[in-house]
């Protein structure tokens, strides 16, 4: 997905329920996401119909298909999740969105569909959270996988100690969500601070 409002939406939903997420940077190929979805046996993809970088547009939707008919993927996925970024409108076909029926799912549609509130998923401290990939610039990528405890205090804590964020400052992490850096500090309450003095 691009850095868009629904990816941070959806990472906080996925941790609501207590379903486990990958993000995965918009600018892979369909062969990189393709591996992601087949090591983490993903049933679900969550994606937008293009999206832009570096003044390019990107088929997101298309290379998101392209990976999940690919061999390692046959059998796994079982919805995809479109949301309508640039395509909205009836402007499909101009962006080349094709939506393949009993699988695709326009997100936005469904989610005008749902009630306003979902009670949360109590989870254990050690429970999954999240899986994000290593960079691989010093080998193959690997999935590293964050617990919900432990992954929460840090970024707690690191927000209020190594940024020394105050509940009056104003920040900005310009980092993509499909990297730790974006996917943690993407966004933050203005009382983080003392919410982790108090707590440490």
């Amino acid at each position: 997905m691009p850095m868009i409002p629904e990816i941070a939406m959806t990472m906080l939903a996925c941790a609501r329920i207590g379903a486990v997420h990958s993000v995965v940077f918009a600018g892979f190929s369909s062969d990189a996401i393709a591996e992601r979805i087949s090591c983490s046996s993903s049933k679900w993809v969550i994606t937008a119909d293009v999206g832009k970088r570096g003044g390019r547009t990107l088929p997101l939707k298309k290379i998101c298909d392209a990976a999940v008919e690919k061999e390692n993927c046959v059998g796994i996925v079982e919805k995809v999740f479109v949301f309508e970024h640039y395509s909205g409108a009836g402007k499909d076909e101009n962006s080349g969105v094709v939506m393949k029926g009993g699988r695709d799912v326009k997100f936005d549609e469904l989610i005008e569909a749902q009630r306003p509130y979902c009670p949360c998923e109590w989870m254990d401290s050690e429970d999954n959270l999240f899986i994000l990939y290593t960079s691989g610039s010093t080998g193959r990528p690997k999935g590293v996988l964050h617990t919900t405890g432990g992954y929460s205090l840090y970024a707690l804590h690191t927000t209020a100690t190594s940024f020394d964020i105050r509940p009056s400052d104003v920040f900005a992490c310009v980092a993509d969500a499909g990297w730790i850096t974006g996917h943690t500090y993407i966004g933050k309450h203005k009382n983080v601070t003392k919410l982790t003095y108090d707590f440490v």
